[in-house]
């Protein structure tokens, strides 16, 4: 990486199109996107927008057809496969809405997976493991499995997973849908605390909720393309 701020994503030209039959859909229409290190932005628009193929590409769980994606002033969609899984791995935490959990995992080991993969020594991992849960206050239900977990405690299990290596860039995927005003309340007061550490926050959603806690910027995706929602 270069010396740009750690976070820092720039999006030039970015497109991804698909077929659908004899149709072509443009998700991404050639979306230029500038996201300063450490801001929070949210992203709305309609089912079928585009929101979950930005973040995809964001996250480098997608290839564009065209384009850059710059992270800290390295093209990163440019990268092999190995590499970008070495920055996805490191660099980018992504909270999906079906939390992706691993089911025969307990909740420790679900969270601990990050630092395994990385090597970390194992009394590292425990201590790093623990500190999350205690966090997210699960502690004590470390060791059990998802299916064991209520929806809310799944999610906070999927946060602590997607920060534990403590990405310069977090990623999520409809947070609070579906969920009452406390428990809204409460997963975004988590977002507020990697926002303050300078984490660079990317949220699609439809929870006006969402868009206020942390202020930042609104975009608006539709039809493939991206504009701003004025203050």
């Amino acid at each position: 990486m270069t010396g740009a701020a750690a976070g820092m994503i720039r999006l030039e030209g970015i497109a991804r199109h698909f077929r659908m039959g004899d149709q072509e859909v443009r998700a991404l229409d050639g979306v230029d996107l500038a996201i300063d290190a450490g801001e929070y932005v949210s992203i709305m628009g309609p089912s079928g927008s585009g929101k979950s193929t930005l973040l995809n590409v964001l996250g480098l769980l997608d290839r564009p057809d065209a384009g850059r994606y710059l992270l800290d002033g390295a093209d990163v969609a440019a990268l092999s496969e190995p590499a970008q899984a070495q920055v996805r791995r490191t660099r980018i935490g992504f909270v999906f809405q079906s939390f992706h959990l691993v089911a025969r995992l307990t909740a420790f080991e679900n969270i601990e997976l990050p630092l395994v993969l990385e090597g970390i020594a194992p009394a590292e991992r425990r201590r790093r493991v623990e500190a999350a849960l205690g966090a997210i206050g699960l502690a004590e239900r470390a060791h059990h499995t998802p299916n064991e977990l209520s929806g809310g405690q799944r999610q906070r299990v999927a946060i602590a997973r997607a920060t534990i290596l403590q990405p310069a860039v977090l990623l999520a995927d409809e947070p609070t849908g579906n969920r009452d005003a406390g428990y809204a309340a409460a997963i975004m007061a988590m977002f507020r605390d990697f926002q303050q550490v300078g984490t660079t926050l990317v949220i699609a959603t439809h929870d006006e909720r969402a868009i206020t806690a942390l202020g930042g910027r609104t975009l608006h995706l539709d039809h493939g393309r991206i504009g701003e929602v004025p203050a």
